[in-house]
């Protein structure tokens, strides 16, 4: 079972998003039966039946086992994987495209290089599952707080120098190919011989608000009224 399964299938994607079947899915974590499953999403058998099949022919769903029981085979099931995400090509004639949009300030592009991100990440998991290989990525994941907006503006000049100085230190450019730097996110150049291209994305956008937070600020902003 992979632990995210990126689908690019459009059928597969509309058979995931059924309130029953992801209920389906999400219980098929571990591997159980119809009968099993009927129990937990009170549904009748037959009708979980209906569901299993449709998940199964999209690739969404596993034979563990059979078991006999008697004159009856009873099919063990579970989950292709423990959670799954629906790739942009999976609405491929109007999925965002990076190269539309090319401003690093811009909250639009960096939604499309989001999904390209997910659509690329889910061709290579997927490959790498094939050729039982693993995959080698890396990530960053924090949070910042800034006084002010200057100090934003600031620390995203600088990340950018940073990180187009390191891009012009590491990258091979043995292909002749020029730096893509910074400012466009882009993969740092072509491949040389020997060497494997690496994509290079870097993101800063503001957090959520908690909840809690959003109605804390609501009620202090009604009360500076």
């Amino acid at each position: 079972m992979l632990d995210i399964e990126v689908i690019e299938d459009p059928a597969a994607a509309e058979a995931s998003l059924d309130p029953i079947r992801t209920r389906i899915l999400q219980e098929l974590a571990e591997p159980a039966s119809a009968t099993q499953l009927a129990a937990k999403v009170g549904l009748p058998r037959q009708k979980v039946n209906y569901h299993l099949k449709a998940l199964e022919s999209h690739g969404l769903v596993e034979l563990v086992e059979e078991r006999k029981k008697g004159n009856v085979t009873e099919r063990i099931l579970r989950a292709t994987a423990a959670s799954y995400l629906i790739s942009p090509v999976a609405l491929a004639s109007v999925a965002p495209d990076p190269r539309r949009f090319a401003d690093r300030f811009s909250a639009f592009w960096l939604l499309a290089l989001a999904g390209r991100t997910v659509q690329e990440m889910g061709k290579l998991i997927a490959g790498a599952a094939a050729a039982k290989k693993k995959l080698a990525s890396f990530a960053i994941d924090g949070e910042i707080t800034f006084r002010t907006a200057a100090d934003r503006a600031a620390f995203a000049e600088e990340l950018g120098v940073a990180v187009t100085r390191l891009v012009d230190k590491y990258h091979d450019r043995g292909s002749g190919a020029s730096s893509g730097g910074a400012h466009d996110g882009g993969a740092a150049g072509g491949t040389a011989a020997g060497g494997r291209k690496h994509r290079l994305v870097v993101v800063l956008h503001p957090a959520l608000k908690a909840p809690k937070e959003s109605t804390e600020l609501k009620e202090k902003d009604q009360g500076n009224d």
